[in-house]
């Protein structure tokens, strides 16, 4: 009988072993990878580790430069590179099928770590998966990585973010943090809406007052749109702000170090009010105006007095647009620029009379077939300069332009009506990817867009996917975005408390396997790694799934 307990008591013991070390190798990466084998112990970075890449290879070098950084500020370690250490970290290019050109394999033991990728993209992503594993800020925790075998790829190419900074202006600074968190996150697609009717935000050196105009308004106090960083002043004061041409570059290369493409957007033909304001000729009446603000739709927008839409009619619009492209393609290097094209307000066009010339010279049918031809002479504009054309779903109206991409917000029909025609497509439906939208309940929430309830379970399970194309036609699906609009979110603090942690959901969507996906579980890691690394760079973030609220 004792011989017997004392055998229990032993089973016990063991299993509850094996729980806590299963527990403690915990592998907490989100998005979820494609394949995880854990093994036994642990590779432990301290003074006696190194980190090795091929020394002529200067990308692997900024590589390898951006990982030791990271664990020099977490815990005073420095990596040397390239020379004998007892313990390596090494980042080797291989040829693998199987990886395809953003995939990796990492190799831990408690020797080494090997991350293996056919390119840097695949070793950039390998890197921020042990990021996933070592601690968000300095501490005095070891620095330990479990034993383990990953093999992972994207599910989709495109994984996008878009930040409006036309509503709201965001600093360099901010836009860098967004972009940290998404290359933390495996995103790939920084979509930057740099001017809409409230403000443009670009330094355009032929047109310079695109910013000594466009780029303020007038603002009042109390709106519940634009206030100024959430604080009533109690006078109307002067909003804006935007980016020169050498910090929009900065913006590019600090992302491009992070293997993201910044996709530049243009509104046009409307949504152009800030455009208008500095430079009126271009608009279909050509009165003077000022740069929209929130009493502008606090009531009814009165068209007699406020132009949205650029003239599609004269021709001097269009030099304009390509004069101010050829500035933008200088500074953004992406194969795609965005137009806009969409919510155009077809009432200026009606009234006008070279507009409606222009619809008869042209043997147009209507004021869509107006909007065709206009965003189709645009994407010539582009072609000959070798950029693809990228808008919203609307440019579907009258006919899509030959390649152009759509980029599909009103729900899905938009995509799977370019899909079908054989037009790329990239998902963005507002409902449940525009985080602009409540999260949870609206009481007690700051105050956002009501159209929907976004939750992070809705994002969660949202397949790009739509069930109505045949397999055949998924092809066109390049991927999706979550879009950050702003008119509702004024400081960084609620740009953060909006995107996270739904950024991750999309995230998980985009990048992992379907049938490796589960909502419990994907909670389960926020909760183990997360949110306490949000918390402890002071990065604010919706508290519903956080065990600790």
């Amino acid at each position: 009988m004792i011989i017997r307990k004392k055998r229990i008591t032993a089973l016990l013991l063991f299993l509850i072993f094996v729980i806590l070390f299963k527990s403690n190798a915990q592998v907490n990466i989100i998005p979820q990878p494609a394949k995880v084998d854990i093994g036994k112990g642990y590779f432990v970075i301290d003074a006696r580790t190194g980190i090795q890449y091929p020394p002529k290879n200067k990308e692997l070098a900024q590589l390898g430069n951006y990982f030791s950084s990271y664990v020099k500020n977490i815990s005073g370690y420095s990596l040397l590179a390239n020379k004998k250490r007892e313990k390596n970290i090494c980042l080797e290019l291989v040829k693998a099928q199987n990886l395809g050109t953003e995939g990796y394999q990492l190799n831990v033991s408690p020797s080494s770590i090997l991350i293996k990728a056919n390119n840097k993209e695949g070793l950039f992503y390998g890197v921020q998966s042990v990021i996933q594993t070592l601690p968000a800020v300095r501490t005095n925790v070891a620095l330990q990585i479990p034993a383990m075998d990953i093999t992972d790829y994207p599910r989709f190419k495109w994984r996008g973010m878009m930040l409006d900074v036309s509503r709201h202006f965001f600093t360099v600074d901010a836009v860098k943090e967004m972009i940290d968190l998404m290359a933390l996150y495996k995103m790939n697609v920084f979509h930057w809406h740099l001017c809409d009717n409230e403000g443009w935000r670009l330094e355009i050196k032929k047109y310079p007052k695109l910013t000594s105009v466009g780029a303020w308004r007038k603002e009042i106090p109390g709106s519940v749109f634009y206030k100024k960083d959430s604080t009533l002043t109690g006078t109307p004061y002067t909003y804006g702000g935007y980016y020169t041409q050498e910090q929009a570059k900065e913006v590019v290369a600090y992302a491009k170090a992070r293997n993201i493409t910044v996709i530049p957007e243009i509104e046009m033909p409307g949504h152009s009010g800030a455009a208008l304001a500095a430079y009126p000729q271009f608009s279909c009446t050509q009165h003077p105006q000022e740069v929209p603000n929130s009493t502008t739709f606090n009531g009814i927008v009165n068209s007699a007095q406020i132009n949205f839409n650029y003239c599609a009619g004269n021709d001097s619009s269009f030099v304009f647009l390509q004069d101010v492209l050829k500035e933008v393609m200088q500074i953004f290097p992406s194969k795609y620029i965005h137009i806009g094209g969409d919510e155009v307000d077809k009432s200026y066009w009606k009234q006008c009379p070279k507009c409606q010339k222009r619809i008869q010279t042209e043997g147009l049918k209507d004021e869509e077939g107006l909007q065709s031809y206009f965003i189709r002479r645009m994407e010539k504009f582009l072609l000959a300069n070798h950029k693809k054309l990228l808008g919203w779903d609307e440019i579907l109206e009258g006919g899509l332009a030959p390649s152009a991409t759509v980029m599909s917000w009103r729900g899905e029909k938009g995509g799977i009506a370019a899909a079908k025609q054989g037009h790329h497509v990239v998902m963005s439906p507002s409902n449940p990817l525009y985080f602009n939208r409540y999260q949870a309940g609206p009481e007690g929430e700051p105050y956002a867009a009501k159209f929907s309830i976004n939750t992070l379970e809705k994002v969660y399970n949202y397949n790009p996917y739509p069930k109505e194309l045949e397999p055949a036609e998924t092809q066109y699906i390049l991927g999706g975005e979550c879009a950050l609009w702003t008119e509702f979110i004024p400081s960084l603090e609620q740009l953060e408390y909006m995107l996270l942690p739904r950024l991750t959901a999309v995230a998980e969507t985009l990048w992992s396997p379907p049938q490796n996906k589960d909502f419990n579980g994907f909670v389960n890691r926020l909760n183990q790694w997360h949110f306490e690394g949000w918390q402890q760079k002071g990065i604010r973030f919706h508290p519903l799934y956080s065990k600790k609220n």
